[in-house]
């Protein structure tokens, strides 16, 4: 079947509209928080700052700096494995992202920061709808190569609201602790991707079989985003943590964490090729699943010991579903998970969410200190007598309802996604960046290496 792809007025009307909308929101409901207005100098409370040095800012931005980098280069590169797709992984990452962060300050504005009517917003909100968009991105990777950007953009709009209700009911309602997002990042991004490309399956994809692959030069990029991620991790999972130790020891539980996911992910990678050979596919992501299984519990603690646990068992079950369970959710689930995301994102979320509520159910006195416990599990808000089985309760009920929100999300997000009018390449032209892209001619000599992924042009 022959598709449109022709994009000259879809693609420009839905991104000027969606700016359009932006600017007209942000306008009436966006403000600048005390931390960040120019009012206090003239009376207006600044809070607990003494001066300008106490400025949120200082704290805060160098971990969004981190995050930021994470979500437009990290995730962006990570997904250039593809032979024939390295501008639109790099490029439809940059859209939806620049898009999602627009939209992500607002719907979490109006949950978590809307005062006398209007949403203020400062450094700190800057990093949550950052940590929106990483949602985002997750889920991205599962259709990646299969949708246009227009679908995209759609997908953006639909699950940055989605993410924010489910935020808001995990961290607001059950009063969950995810300081690095197991659950509201991770989980619920992979199951809606997961969700949404099964709704998508495309039956002949197996038509543009050439172009899945990829070689030395793809994978290599493919490798600058994860030693970006692995590297600014520990940013990720402390950024929004409470000033001091919680900080510091989210970061420290990442480090460790992702550090022991290497070994392992490299033994069993060796240890599953029959002649004990590396497989790429496994470096580039099973070596981050410990990052993203240390997301919930990285400011309780967990203990350094306990997070190499963490990072030791994500890496083995990463590197196994890479090499067992994709084929088998491709083959018999009609699952088409284009960067595994099942594997990275996926089960290390849920494994996250199930630690957080172990390292939870076990909080006493005795560890955290009278005044340490009070402060990690923020009790003054607790709006119930609080034990640490009731937090663990809510730790695991947290997973539960960011996977109902993903699966239900993802087939609603899905059934709209599959009407053919928005320029979606056909089967035989998938994984290609010419359906969308003005490409350059390659040489001569490196044309007869492409010969059996030509793009079928597809009718106007």
């Amino acid at each position: 079947m022959a598709w449109n792809t022709n994009l000259r007025w879809r693609l420009p009307l839905t991104c000027l509209l969606l700016q359009v909308a932006m600017v007209v929101l942000f306008g009436v409901f966006v403000r600048y928080s005390p931390e960040a207005d120019a009012h206090w100098i003239e009376g207006k409370e600044p809070g607990n700052r003494s001066s300008d040095l106490e400025n949120d800012f200082y704290y805060r931005y160098p971990s969004f700096q981190d995050v930021h980098v994470m979500i437009f280069v990290g995730f962006g590169f990570l997904m250039t494995f593809l032979q024939r797709y390295g501008y639109s992984s790099v490029g439809f990452n940059f859209l939806l992202a620049a898009f999602g962060i627009q939209w992500a300050l607002l719907m979490q504005g109006w949950f978590h920061s809307f005062h006398d009517g209007y949403i203020l917003i400062g450094v700190e909100n800057l990093i949550n709808a950052d940590f929106c968009v990483g949602s985002v991105c997750v889920a991205f990777g599962a259709i990646l190569g299969k949708v246009s950007p227009v679908q995209l953009l759609i997908m953006t709009l639909f699950q940055v609201t989605l993410f924010s209700v489910n935020e808001f009911i995990l961290l607001s309602l059950l009063n969950v602790k995810d300081a690095g997002g197991s659950m509201t990042i991770h989980t619920f991004g992979a199951y809606f991707g997961l969700t949404v490309t099964w709704v998508l399956y495309r039956p002949n994809l197996y038509q543009s079989k050439a172009r899945q692959s990829a070689v030395y030069q793809s994978d290599l990029f493919a490798m600058i985003g994860t030693l970006f991620l692995w590297m600014y991790w520990p940013s990720f999972n402390s950024a929004v943590s409470n000033h001091g130790d919680a900080q510091h020891r989210a970061a420290i539980n990442t480090y460790c964490s992702l550090a022991a996911c290497v070994l392992t992910a490299v033994a069993l990678s060796s240890a599953l090729h029959k002649k004990g050979k590396l497989d790429m596919v496994h470096i580039q992501n099973a070596t981050l699943a410990g990052g993203v299984a240390v997301g919930t519990a990285a400011e309780m603690m967990l203990m350094p010991y306990g997070s190499l646990i963490v990072g030791f068992i994500c890496g083995i079950v990463s590197t196994l579903g890479f090499v067992y369970l994709s084929p088998f959710l491709e083959s018999r689930l009609r699952i088409q998970d284009t960067c595994g995301i099942h594997n990275l994102h996926g089960m290390p979320g849920v494994i996250g969410g199930i630690v957080g509520a172990v390292t939870a159910a076990c909080a006493n006195v005795q560890v955290y200190g009278q005044e340490g416990l009070a402060h990690a599990f923020n009790l003054d808000g607790f709006k119930t007598e609080w034990t640490p089985s009731l937090q663990g309760s809510f730790q695991a009920a947290g997973i539960f309802v960011s996977l109902a929100m993903a699966l239900v999300g993802g087939l609603f997000v899905g059934g709209i996604l599959k009407l053919p009018i928005w320029g979606q390449a056909s089967d035989e032209n998938c994984f290609e960046d010419a359906v969308y892209w003005e490409v350059p001619e390659e040489p001569k000599n490196a044309a007869s290496h492409h010969e059996d992924s030509t793009l079928k042009a597809p009718e106007p």
